[in-house]
């Protein structure tokens, strides 16, 4: 007899794990499949800033004892200028967070098998019915489920990720002791997750200080091997290389001592997704493309992705006759597009276009955010046209010139 559940799920991060407890929660029988061993879990996936704001705690009801710190504001941070604004927040240890979803989808019903490393899907004419792990061993579903990440050895098999190389954000992160959170010429970091954009120090991407308490902070920096990073990328020098460089060079940062075991690394990918289903499959969190890095919350996308494919998993599952088909599969991509990463081509576009930029344009967003707030850049990232209009300046046609002729090479290559 097959080692049979309703829903497997392969990957305990944030999306599989979210995923889990809203399906135990429904009733179903769900196993999750995690590649790490339970004891050290999540040492290898503990790759997150783990920052976050109050509707993602309210929203999946998590519990304070998950928090490092709870913050007060977000500071933006050019070369030569910085915006400050309110927002309450909150910095999690994100192992923590993880093994809080783990317990509480156990509690839920959920079954978790630890060093069981998802090789491949097995499929029925052309339908995932299974996974196999470890090699040989097999597990059959009614829904399978790839929360694996950037690897996503199931969605690829089944030709719904279509994840490319040169569209890959890489970062890394350590916690750290020693940081001067109020100093002069900056901005006051006390109780604060601010976001430098400096392509000295990140070509293609931005850097992070989310302060922990006291004198400790999370610090790190990402950026994707796009053309900004091409043309000011300091030779041979690797993204430890530029976090290096900053710690050096910041008098912020200067006396900053590294935690041990506090090193952070992880990857997503920035592109809009093709799929993100298939007859009794689907794709959630990393395993699909990222669209909004800008800010991070890159939890919540995931758990929010995890969540609506519980939602289409239950509506797949709910009657005596059980339809696990492409039609019925495809509310989940209806629920991504409109609840997870909404008018996701014009988000990335803005991101693009904010990578692309200089560091003295960089400057200028800035300034420009203190004369018109917060609330025009947070709706251009979300796609107000409106909004995008009020940050556009003349002298910006070659930026829009560069973008263009990146488009047209990129569909050429």
């Amino acid at each position: 007899m097959h080692d049979r559940h309703e829903v497997v799920i392969a990957g305990a991060g944030p999306a599989g794990a979210q995923c889990a407890r809203d399906v135990a929660k429904r009733g179903y029988d769900v196993l999750v499949l995690e590649t790490e061993n339970e004891a050290e879990f999540p040492r290898q996936s503990n790759k997150s800033t783990a920052g976050t704001f109050a509707s993602m705690m309210g929203a999946f009801g998590l519990p304070d004892d998950v928090v490092m710190n709870y913050t007060e504001k977000i500071v933006l941070e050019s070369p030569n200028d910085h915006f400050t604004r309110v927002q309450p927040g909150a910095v999690m240890d994100f192992a923590d967070f993880k093994q809080f979803l783990v317990e509480d989808g156990r509690e839920a019903g959920a079954e978790y098998r630890f060093n069981a490393r998802a090789t491949a899907p097995i499929t029925e004419d052309g339908h995932a019915v299974g996974v196999r792990y470890n090699g040989d061993q097999e597990v059959y579903a009614d829904i399978v489920i790839d929360a694996t990440g950037p690897a996503a050895p199931l969605a690829k098999a089944l030709d719904v990720s279509d994840l490319e190389r040169k569209n890959q954000a890489i970062g890394v992160e350590w916690e750290m002791g020693g940081i001067r959170v109020e100093h002069d010429g900056y901005a006051d970091l006390t109780d604060a997750m601010m976001l430098r954009l400096d392509h000295d120090l990140a070509p293609g991407g931005y850097s992070w200080i989310f302060h922990t308490g006291a004198d400790t902070a999370k610090v790190g920096l990402c950026f994707i091997q796009n053309e900004r990073y091409r043309n000011h990328q300091t030779k041979d020098r690797s993204i430890d290389g530029y976090l290096d460089h900053w710690l050096d060079t910041d008098p912020r940062l200067t006396n900053a001592k590294r935690h041990e075991g506090g090193q952070h690394r992880g990857s997503a990918h920035i592109q809009t997704p093709d799929r993100l289903h298939a007859p009794g499959f689907m794709a959630i969190g990393d395993t699909v493309p990222t669209v909004d890095p800008l800010w991070g919350e890159g939890i919540h996308t995931c758990m929010k992705s995890g969540r609506a494919a519980a939602i289409t998993a239950d509506r797949c599952l709910m009657s005596e006759r059980r339809d696990i088909s492409g039609s019925n599969m495809s509310v989940y991509d209806t629920l991504w597009h409109r609840d997870v990463a909404p008018k996701a081509e014009r988000r990335l576009l803005m991101t693009r276009l904010l990578y692309l930029a200089s560091n003295e344009r960089y400057d200028r967003l800035l300034g420009d955010m203190n004369d018109l707030g917060m609330g025009t850049l947070a709706d251009a990232n979300e796609g107000s046209p409106l909004a995008i209009a009020r940050l556009i300046h003349l002298d910006d046609a070659p930026l829009f010139g560069q973008f263009l002729r990146d488009r047209v090479a990129e569909r050429l290559a």
